[in-house]
């Protein structure tokens, strides 16, 4: 045993916990384990512009790595910032671990300088909130947080630590410190054989593939599954990237906003749906009249109150989603292996046909530029190995219709909170977790203008990524909701620059912004220019190591094809009828990886 402060005790506990990359700022209530960490030197440290930006970046790194980022602020305000973090962490199962700082526990009572009930605040969006009274809970405080974050359905942890407290003195041995066991439900033998007696009673059997596949580190056994038994699978948003888009047995993606058309007609003529970790998110279902129609249903989901939250499906089990994948994969080697299983080739034949066909027309020429050239220029410019980050709006709508995501933690979006400004700060956090890689965020100019400040972090820590913003100076996606009311209020940005008149009454000048930040940005107003923009870009943020901006500049207004029902999406005619231009027939190869000329997959 040996006598220390508690901060220096904590990052003791946060090297043996694998919590090593922080992002924060430091301040008057926290500076204690600031001294710890730069003592001991063995926790890298982000220092960000604005606190919600550090939880974002937190959050980032999580979603690329399958690790736990930390977020570190001081007292009152710092921690209300992080909240918007912490709801986009939860929302979509994101562990993380935020660490403020607090007033002397003999001060929380007076109203003091900076003293907030942050505990009360968070609790909500997180999956414990604490403040930490005794100098000797600390250890066990800690090792509650990191088992709560990995048991079941992963999620964030606050935890608020009074400067008293900070400082206190313990006894403290890091050796005889052991992280917990964190409890993950596992799935049956005979479960998996249940759900094996309703597959196969099945003529169109398809899997729906959710962010616990990815969470569980499960996708290639996924994907060894959908071999095996020659079963379609749809990704989620959340678990786009858990079978690479170009497998044959990729289906599409499902839904009423983000999804592929031959998605959707693949999962309307299906009779048996597997759902791996999902949620049946009211963006993926539509109207459950519709989505459920036809269908026998099984929800394998690690949270047990997930089951039959939305709808009640014939059979549910509580499991982590790789456990119950290695389930099902014994059971069904067991059941080739005595013949009894089915051959679905012909229907997976059939959907990966639909791959090649339904397509949006992607290739136009028109200038100001339609946004779905971008993603058509963006997929021939951005290679296998690319991760997107992206969050909300049009942007990411259409960006998860045409773009291309070829394996796990490829695709990092806040999909259930969607707040503005993450898609920057989460990028960061994301190169800070795959360094050397090839990272491009995707924004509308609202979302990129939320949070611009933090393009400095990654100037100042040299985190070169590629930021696409395409700008339509507006709310575009709130512009397309308020087509029911007959309004189009409160959602132009454009104004005339008197710095900028080359912005042609866009308003911002994102070029110069990026730049006075420390940044590098090209502008793109031709589509013809489009890849010589991407490529531009790849090679500035080589050369200078710092983000990238290609502003593209596009027509005002473009409806993106969304809808209320998975058999009513609305395909605006203009957009719809001229897919007819694009090639249909294909060959057996084009045809299993869904290439189609002049469009997107």
């Amino acid at each position: 045993m040996a006598t220390m402060r508690v901060v220096d005790a904590i990052v003791l506990i946060l090297e043996k916990e694998g919590a090593t990359e922080a992002f924060g700022l430091p301040g008057a209530a926290i500076n204690p384990l600031y001294s710890a960490m730069q003592r001991r030197g063995t926790i890298r440290h982000t220092l960000a512009r604005h606190v919600e930006g550090a939880s974002h970046m937190a959050d980032g790194y999580s979603r690329a790595t399958g690790k736990i980022g930390l977020c570190l602020g001081t007292s009152g305000p710092a921690g209300t910032d992080m909240i918007t973090g912490l709801y986009a962490a939860i929302a979509d199962s994101i562990p993380m671990l935020c660490i403020t700082g607090q007033a002397p526990t003999d001060k929380l009572h007076k109203e003091d300088f900076q003293a907030v009930d942050i505990e009360s605040i968070a609790k909500p969006v997180t999956k414990f909130a604490a403040t930490v009274l005794e100098p000797g809970q600390i250890p066990g405080y800690f090792a509650k947080a990191f088992q709560i974050m990995r048991s079941a359905r992963p999620g964030p942890v606050l935890l608020d630590l009074p400067i008293n407290v900070q400082m206190a003195q313990i006894e403290f041995d890091i050796n005889a410190y052991e992280p917990l066991v964190p409890d993950k439900p596992a799935a049956t033998r005979a479960q998996a054989e249940k759900v094996l007696d309703l597959l196969v009673a099945s003529k169109h059997p398809m899997i729906i593939a959710g962010g616990g596949v990815i969470n569980a580190n499960a996708s290639q056994q996924l994907v060894e599954l959908a071999e095996l038994l020659n079963v379609p699978v749809s990704p989620t948003l959340m678990g786009w990237g858990s079978i690479p888009d170009d497998h044959p047995l990729q289906s599409g993606m499902v839904g009423i906003q983000t999804h592929t058309r031959y998605g959707n007609v693949s999962f309307l003529a299906s009779d048996f749906v597997l759902g791996l970790g999902n949620r049946w998110a009211n963006r993926h279902t539509g109207g459950l009249d519709t989505y459920r129609k036809g269908r026998t249903f099984v929800h394998i989901d690690i949270e047990g109150t997930q089951i039959g939250r939305v709808f009640s499906p014939d059979l549910g089990i509580i499991s982590d989603a790789g456990a119950a994948i290695d389930q099902l994969l014994a059971a069904a080697r067991g059941r080739l292996a005595a013949g009894t299983m089915p051959d679905y080739s012909s229907w997976a034949d059939e959907c990966t046909v639909r791959k090649g066909t339904l397509h949006r027309k992607t290739n136009f020429e028109n200038i100001p530029i339609k946004p779905q050239r971008v993603y058509q220029e963006m997929n021939a410019a951005f290679g296998r190995d690319t991760t997107y980050v992206s969050t909300i709006g049009l942007s990411q709508i259409a960006g998860a219709q045409m773009l291309h995501v070829f394996g796990p933690r490829q695709w990092i979006n806040a999909g259930q909170a969607g707040p503005l400004g993450w898609t920057g700060p989460a990028a960061l956090g994301v190169v800070r977790g795959k360094p050397n890689s090839t990272v491009v965020a995707l924004s509308g100019d609202y979302d990129f203008q939320f949070m611009i400040e933090e393009l400095a972090v990654g100037a100042q820590f040299k985190l070169p990524y590629i930021h696409v913003v395409v700008n339509n100076s507006y709310l575009g996606l709130i512009r397309q909701s308020q087509r029911p009311f007959e309004m189009d209020y409160h959602v132009s940005l454009g104004f005339e620059n008197i710095n900028s008149p080359e912005t042609n009454g866009y308003g911002v000048d994102h070029v110069k912004v990026a730049e006075g930040l420390g940044c590098k940005a090209v502008r793109v107003q031709d589509p013809s220019k489009l890849a010589e923009g991407f490529a531009e870009a790849g090679r500035l943020a080589e050369e200078f190591q710092v983000p990238v901006v290609v502003e593209v500049i596009l027509e005002r207004v473009t409806n993106i094809a969304m809808g209320a029902e998975l058999d009513a999406v609305n395909e605006f005619e203009d957009l719809a009828a001229a897919a007819a231009d694009a090639p249909t027939a294909l060959t057996p190869l084009e045809a299993a990886r869904g290439v189609h000329a002049g469009t997107s997959v």
